[in-house]
C-alpha cells in the first residue's frame, strides 16, 4: 500500500534518495505498518476510498453475462487496507487510531485478529463486493484473509513469472483492478500477466506517483482494448517525505517527466495522479485533461 506496494523491497533509502519500507510488510499484523506511516501522514487510501467505491459500483452494474458479480483485485494489497475502506463503514483515520492506540499495541496478534474479524464484520456495507488481494508479502496477505477483508489472497510475483493455478482460477472473475501503492515497482509485465488470465471485461483504477511514468503500462493496457484517462489538473497527496534527500529526489524525478513540482512536491509531499482504464476499443490511448 505504501509505494512501493507489493510488500516493498526496500531498505532505509532507495536509489536516488527515495525511502523504502520493506520491514513493515513482514509482520504478522498491521500495527507496525500504521505506526511507521502515521508520522508521515500516509493518506492515499483515504483519497482512493470514494473513487474505488464509485468504480466498483459502476463495474458491478455492467451486465457481462456472468452469473456472479465481478470481483475486485487489489494489486499490492498489503494488509487489506483498500478492501477495508471499500467494503466497510470505516475511515483511514479510524484505522490509524485502532492500530496505534495503547490498547491495540498491547494485545497479542491472535487476539487482535479475532477482534478485527468481528470489527469488520459488524461494519460490512450492504453494497460490499468480493475483493481479492495480490502482494508478494505473505504475512500481510495472510492477515487480510484471516480477518475477512479479502475473499482470497495471492503472493505470486508477476514481475518474475506467470500466475500460478490458484490465481489463474481467481482471475476469471475479476472485473476491476485497483492500485494505490507499487506503481513505481510493478511494471507492464504484471498487468499483462493479469489481463492474460482474465475472462471478464476488466477496468483499472490506479493512483500512481508523479515521480514515475505510467505510460508503459498504459500502452500495455491499450493492447487489450483498454482506454486510459488521467486528469493532470488534480493530484492526490500520498505522504510526507521522510527527509530532504527524498524531497530532492522527488522534485528531480517530477521535473524529468516534464511536470511542475511547485506547490506540490516542493512543499514536502509525494503526490499521485489517478488513472482510469476501461474498455475503449483498439485505439485506446492516454488522455490528459486539465
Amino acid at each position: 500500500m505504501v509505494d512501493p506496494g507489493c510488500g516493498g523491497s526496500e531498505g532505509a533509502a532507495g536509489a536516488g534518495g527515495k525511502s523504502r519500507f520493506e520491514d513493515i510488510y513482514g509482520r504478522p499484523d498491521p500495527r507496525a505498518y500504521f505506526r511507521r506511516l502515521a508520522p508521515l501522514e500516509y493518506e492515499i487510501p483515504h483519497h482512493a476510498q470514494p473513487l474505488f467505491r464509485q468504480a466498483a459500483a459502476e463495474r458491478s452494474a455492467v451486465d457481462d453475462g456472468r452469473p456472479h458479480p465481478p470481483a475486485v483485485l487489489d494489486l499490492c494489497c498489503s494488509y487489506g487496507i483498500n478492501a477495508a475502506l471499500l467494503n466497510h463503514d470505516v475511515t483511514l483515520a479510524e484505522m490509524y487510531d485502532r492500530y496505534t492506540s495503547p490498547a491495540g499495541q498491547a494485545m497479542p496478534t491472535a487476539e487482535l485478529a479475532a477482534r478485527d474479524k468481528e470489527f469488520y464484520a459488524e461494519r460490512r456495507r450492504p453494497d460490499a463486493v468480493p475483493v481479492l488481494g495480490l502482494d508478494v508479502a505473505a504475512p500481510a496477505v495472510h492477515y487480510a484473509v484471516e480477518v475477512g477483508l479479502l475473499e482470497a489472497g495471492f503472493t505470486d510475483d508477476l514481475e518474475q513469472g506467470p500466475p500460478g493455478p490458484a490465481l489463474t482460477r481467481a482471475l476469471a472473475e475479476v472485473g476491476l483492478i485497483t492500485l494505490t501503492g507499487g506503481g513505481s515497482y510493478v511494471t507492464a509485465r504484471t498487468f499483462t500477466a493479469l489481463l492474460d488470465g482474465t475472462e471478464r471485461p476488466v477496468w483499472l483504477s490506479a493512483f500512481v506517483l508523479r515521480t514515475v511514468s505510467f505510460e508503459p503500462v498504459v500502452r500495455a493496457l491499450a493492447a487489450y482494448g483498454l482506454h486510459t484517462t488521467v486528469d493532470t489538473s488534480r493530484t492526490y497527496p500520498q505522504r510526507r517525505f521522510t527527509d530532504e534527500r527524498e524531497r530532492q529526489y522527488a522534485i528531480t524525478a517530477v521535473r524529468a517527466l516534464g511536470l511542475d513540482p511547485a506547490g506540490l512536491e516542493e512543499t514536502g509531499r509525494f503526490h499521485t495522479l489517478h488513472y482510469e482504464s476501461r474498455p475503449g476499443g483498439e485505439e485506446a490511448t492516454l488522455l490528459r485533461s486539465g
